[in-house]
């Protein structure tokens, strides 16, 4: 098998290329870098897991065809023979021939799937799989470019030494038993998870952010002198949190 590989440039410098992440095309020159002289590969998910690529950038390759699967997990390159084109006398065959058998080549030498038997055309099948295959791939970019934006948030957070912001989540009765418990059981939980329920998790006017925070403010409230008769929950710990 050769040890040299080369990319086309009216692949690699297309819009439909360069508008892939970074790590989608990454994971496409590993791939092609370890096809074999008929651009077929393997084991797509052990490079994938090798180099850190996510299975979303194996979808995406699959979905934007720049791969081709099969049903066995073996996957090919799609524009193979236009990256790279082999002598006889130094092409090893791919060990893939039932996989090689189901494909022919286009007008641009690119691999695409022979027809099955019975169809004449474009049909209505094949336009529903063309359809199928537009909503994977807007779906596959969608989750990417949430994870990029989540990236660009936390580097932000982190360039200007803030600490990214945690959406509050409403804790269970036994997470503020556990944390009352490890603090010394100064706080009642019950009362504390049923005050605050009938808030709506709310301090005053505001979400509460952290219910921790809460916990210890309590606790402070709990050993502070008492002038009086003690007031009720609501007018005692309703203000703020620490």
């Amino acid at each position: 098998m050769a040890e040299r590989r080369m990319f086309a440039k009216s692949i690699i410098d297309s819009d439909a290329f360069l508008d892939m992440p970074l790590s989608t095309q990454a994971l496409y020159f590993h791939l092609s870098m370890r096809a074999d002289d008929e651009g077929f590969v393997g084991n797509p998910k052990r490079i994938r897991g090798m180099i850190g690529a996510s299975e979303d950038d194996l979808k995406l390759l699959i979905a934007k065809r720049f791969i081709l699967a099969f049903p066995s997990g073996v996957v090919v390159i799609k524009h193979w023979r236009i990256h790279n084109y082999l002598q006889n006398d130094r092409c090893k065959p791919t060990t893939y021939i039932e996989e090689r058998e189901t494909l022919t080549f286009d007008g641009k030498k690119a691999y695409t799937e022979l027809p099955q038997s019975g169809d004449e055309g474009v049909d209505t099948e094949c336009i529903q799989f063309v359809s199928e295959m537009d909503t994977q791939v807007r779906l596959v970019e969608g989750r990417i470019e949430e994870e990029r934006k989540e990236e660009r948030v936390k580097e932000e957070s982190a360039a200007s030494g803030a600490a990214p912001s945690k959406r509050f989540s409403k804790p269970s009765l036994e997470e503020i038993t556990a944390y009352c418990e490890e603090r010394g059981g100064k706080v009642n939980p019950q009362q504390f998870f049923d005050f605050y329920e009938s808030k709506g998790w709310r301090v005053g006017n505001q979400p509460m952010k952290d219910w921790r925070a809460c916990v210890r403010t309590w606790e402070t409230r709990e050993n502070a002198p008492r002038g009086g008769a003690r007031r009720a929950p609501s007018a005692k710990y309703g203000n703020r949190e620490d």
